[in-house]
């Protein structure tokens, strides 16, 4: 099999077109054409189905594709170990977390980072939705719960504590509950029920306490616990959040300060191809020290 032409196959089925293919790879639209024709002839099948809307993979497209993709991964994770100095961490570095635990806690503890490892390319990924850390979506993934994929390897990075939080203009304005009954008559913030959902156990606040009717009316649903936190700060309501949230926000104060969320935990994962990967141990270490120096007794608390 022509290693140019399963090049050229693999950029047509990422990109979903012959043009958009030909600009990923510098080629014109003709040239791409050609070179999946010579393929297919070569194969004796179709790789696609030509539509005016653009391209379809066929059934044994869609096989040679999965293997194309595997092997540009592994490709790609063995130049990326070459490229590495034993000496000094370089080259680049995907990270993947949950949205707000990488725009509120992760974000600001990049730049101290990068100045101490300057020649780290690092990408911040940030998705609700789980990376393909084996197909090399990602280099490296922050998750609240334990993969379970068993050629990944994890460590645990922190327990994180939930809690019930408003801003201070909105106890001004509707006072403070002093008992889990007393928020039945509040506004709250929650997470959509039929959408998943970042951590386990998201909307415990609707139900604690054994409301009537069983879950709590809620003023706002939104798929984001960023969004959440920005909800609350804006004073429209009570919302449940993770404690690194609200880290120096003066306005927020903790509601009900004895009732306790779910723990989460939080696990520092990557590939087992990986294990030896300078980048990664620096990275993994300077987290476990943030995480140390924010956390003392190792929790969110």
């Amino acid at each position: 099999m022509d290693w140019d032409k399963l090049r050229v196959f693999h950029a047509v089925a990422e990109a979903g077109s012959f043009t958009h293919a030909g600009e990923t790879l510098n080629l014109s639209q003709s040239a791409v054409s050609r070179q999946i024709s010579a393929l297919e002839e070569s194969l004796h099948v179709p790789l696609f189905h030509r539509h005016a809307r653009g391209l379809i993979l066929t059934e044994q497209g869609e096989l040679l594709y999965r293997t194309a993709r595997e092997v540009f991964a592994k490709l790609s994770m063995t130049e990326a170990m070459l490229s590495e100095s034993k000496e000094h961490p370089k080259g680049p570095l995907k990270v993947t977390t949950t949205v707000a635990f990488g725009s509120t806690w992760l974000t600001p503890r990049v730049r101290e980072f990068l100045g101490l490892y300057p020649d780290v390319q690092l990408t911040l990924l940030l998705d609700d939705n789980e990376l393909d850390l084996s197909m090399r979506e990602a280099d490296i993934a922050i998750r609240m719960t334990a993969p379970r994929q068993p050629d990944l390897i994890q460590r645990h990075l922190m327990t994180v504590r939930v809690h019930l939080y408003a801003h201070k203009s909105y106890i001004e304005k509707r006072g403070m509950p002093q008992t889990l009954a007393d928020l039945d008559s509040h506004d709250i913030i929650a997470y959509p029920n039929d959408t998943k959902a970042p951590v386990p156990n998201i909307n415990w606040l609707l139900h604690v306490g054994e409301p009537p009717g069983g879950e709590r009316r809620t003023t706002l649903r939104v798929n984001s616990l960023y969004a959440i936190s920005r909800a609350v700060q804006s004073g429209l309501g009570i919302g449940s959040l993770p404690d690194y949230v609200v880290e120096g926000l003066t306005d927020v104060v903790r509601i009900l300060p004895d009732v306790n969320g779910p723990r989460i935990d939080a696990y520092f994962v990557y590939a087992e191809e990986l294990r030896h990967s300078k980048r990664i141990a620096v990275f993994r270490d300077f987290l476990i020290k943030k995480v140390a120096e924010t956390f003392p007794n190792g929790a969110g608390a």
